[in-house]
C-alpha cells in the first residue's frame, strides 16, 4: 500500500516548500504542514510535527535549503547572518537526536565549500543545498532498506516481535529502522506487539497505523503489559530504534526502552537496536554524556486537549532513557549486524564506514 510521505520537497513554485505530515494528529487526520523557512522547520521539529532521529536530520537539511532559497537575493552579509541563525535555530530544536547534528554538519560543509559573492552566488548556493538535502533524503531510504535486509536475517519464521515508540517510515525519510527490519521480515512475523509508548503515544498512534497499512499482524498493548507477555513466553524478540548510540555502544531511545531491555535480559529475549551508522556518535563516550531532552508538563497531565491529572501537580518528563550496551544483543546497521556492541566494535564499524 502506498504511504503518505513523511516529508516532501516541492521546488516547482517560485518559493520552494517542505511538506511534513503532521504526526501530532495521526491517525485521526492525515494533513501536511508547509514550511518555507528554517524557522518554520525548527518549530515543526520542536513541536513534533516531525519526529524520529533520521526524519529530524532530513528535515533539518531541508530547513537549511529553504533558508538558502529564501535569502538568495539578499546581500552577502545578510545571507550569511540568516544562515548562521538558521543553523543555530535548527540545532537547538531537539538535543538528543544526533542525526540532526550530522545532517547540519553536512550542510555546513557545503556552505563553507561554496565560494563566490553577489546574487549569482546566492542562487548557486541555494541550488547546491537543495540538491544535497534531496540526496540526504534519498540516502536515508537506501540505508534503511539495507538495514532492514540485514535485520531480517535475525527473524525466524513465526517470530513474535515487540517494538516500542515509532521507528518506521514516519520516523525516517521512508521505510524505517526498527520497522524496516519488520517490513523486510514481514513473511516471517506472526505478530508485532506494539507498546502504546506514553506519554506521546507514538506506538498507539503511529506504529500501529503503519503496520496496519502494510497488513502486518499487530497487537497494541499498554507499556506496562510488556512484562506480562514476556513472562508468558509470547515475545521472541524486541526490536527498537534509537536517537543516539554512544561510542561505547550505550543507546538512547524513547523513554521506557531501558525497562524493556532489563525485562528482555531477565526473560532471555534478544534485544535488537536498529540504527543507521549516522546515529552513532563517536564524540559521546558513553550514555551518561548523552543529553536527555526534557519536555513539557502538558504531555504528562493529559493528551489531545484532555486533562486527567491535577493541573498544579509537579511533573517530570524526560523524553529518552539510556540502555547500557551490555543489555543490547546487537546493533542492526546498513553495514551489517554488530553483536554485543562495545567500544572496540563501534570504532571498527565507524572506521569501515569511512
Amino acid at each position: 500500500m502506498k504511504r503518505h510521505p513523511t516529508m516532501r520537497w516541492d521546488s516547482s513554485a517560485a518559493t520552494p516548500a517542505l511538506y511534513l505530515i503532521d504526526q501530532r494528529i495521526l491517525p485521526r487526520i492525515v494533513r501536511d504542514v508547509r514550511c518555507t523557512s528554517a524557522a518554520q522547520t525548527a518549530q515543526a521539529i520542536k513541536r513534533m510535527v516531525v519526529r524520529g532521529a533520521p526524519a529530524i536530520g532530513c528535515a533539518a537539511a531541508f530547513g537549511i535549503a529553504l533558508e538558502a532559497a529564501r535569502t538568495k537575493g539578499f546581500s552577502d552579509a545578510s545571507r550569511r547572518s540568516a544562515l548562521t541563525k538558521a543553523f543555530s535555530r535548527l540545532a537547538a530544536s531537539r538535543p538528543t537526536a544526533v542525526n540532526l547534528f550530522w545532517a547540519l554538519a553536512r550542510m555546513q560543509r557545503a556552505v563553507d565549500a561554496q565560494r563566490g559573492h553577489g546574487p549569482q552566488y546566492g542562487t548557486a548556493l541555494a541550488g547546491k543545498l537543495a540538491r544535497l538535502a534531496c540526496a540526504i533524503h534519498a540516502e536515508d531510504i537506501r540505508i534503511n532498506r539495507a538495514l532492514g535486509q540485514h535485520g531480517a536475517t535475525l527473524i525466524a519464521n513465526g517470530t513474535r516481535i515487540l517494538t516500542h515508540c515509532n521507528a518506521g517510515a514516519l520516523a525516517t525519510a521512508d521505510y524505517g529502522t526498527a520497522l524496516g527490519v519488520i517490513r523486510a521480515a514481514k513473511h516471517n512475523i506472526a505478530n508485532v506487539w506494539v507498546d502504546e509508548t506514553r506519554p506521546f503515544l507514538q506506538g498507539a498512534r503511529l506504529t500501529a497505523w503503519e503496520l496496519m497499512q502494510d497488513r502486518i499482524p499487530v497487537t497494541l498493548i499498554t507499556d506496562n503489559m510488556a512484562a506480562h507477555f514476556m513472562q508468558r513466553g509470547e515475545v521472541d524478540a524486541i526490536v527498537v530504534g534509537t536517537d543516539r548510540v554512544a561510542a561505547n555502544g550505550d543507546v538512547a531511545n524513547k523513554i521506557g526502552t531501558y525497562g524493556l531491555a532489563v525485562l528482555a535480559r531477565a526473560h532471555r529475549i534478544p534485544f535488537y537496536v536498529a540504527c543507521p551508522v549516522s546515529t552513532i556518535d563517536a564524540a559521546t563516550p558513553n550514555g551518561r554524556a548523552i543529553p536527555i531532552e526534557q519536555r513539557g508538563r502538558e504531555e504528562i497531565i493529559g493528551h489531545a486537549g484532555k486533562t486527567w491529572a491535577p493541573r498544579d501537580v509537579r511533573v517530570a518528563n524526560p523524553a529518552f532513557d539510556v540502555t547500557p550496551a551490555r543489555l543490547v544483543t546487537a546493533l542492526i546497521t546498513e553495514r551489517g549486524v554488530v553483536r554485543g556492541p562495545n567500544a572496540a566494535k563501534i570504532k571498527a564499524l565507524l572506521r569501515d564506514a569511512i
